[in-house]
């Protein structure tokens, strides 16, 4: 089976399914964040391993004891996924702490600050050219005055 066959694609959907609900519903550990989900899971084509790839939201203290709490229920996690997917194989679980969500919030962030900074020059930059306009104008303005006062006298 290749690994990113239909037979495969559909394993890792229900496999996630699962065991989102496993660790939303049936884990009691306390170090586990109530904020925690699954981000995508990828089953071996062998049915022999399994890479869960979890996001926590909060710190980095709490992301830690979560992967831990994880760890730690793992052999309940298996045991309950072996009783819910119909599977040749049960998966033995690798837990991976998933810093993409974080890191698109940090971006977004970054893009944000730069569009700031970039209006706001614009901004500034639009004030001093219209500025330096008026100044121009006002100029022009008292060069023909003088002009009309010169032709007045001569």
């Amino acid at each position: 089976m290749k690994k990113n066959s239909i037979k495969n694609t559909r394993i890792n959907g229900e496999v996630q399914r699962e065991l989102s609900n496993i660790i939303r519903s049936e884990i009691k550990d306390p170090r586990i964040d109530p904020m925690t989900s699954v981000v995508t899971v990828e089953v071996a084509p062998d049915l022999k391993t399994c890479k869960a790839y979890i996001s926590v939201l909060g710190d980095k203290e709490s992301q830690k004891k979560t992967i831990l709490g994880l760890k730690s229920a793992e052999g309940f996690i298996r045991g309950r996924l072996a009783q819910t997917v119909n599977l040749r194989n049960t998966p033995l679980i690798i837990f991976v702490l998933d810093q993409s969500i974080e890191y698109g919030v940090n971006m977004s962030k970054l893009i944000d600050s730069v569009n700031k900074k970039t209006s706001s020059d614009e901004v500034s930059s639009s004030d001093e050219v219209s500025s330096s306009d008026e100044d121009s104008s006002s100029d022009e303005a008292s060069t023909s005055d003088e002009n009309t006062n010169n032709d007045k006298e001569n």
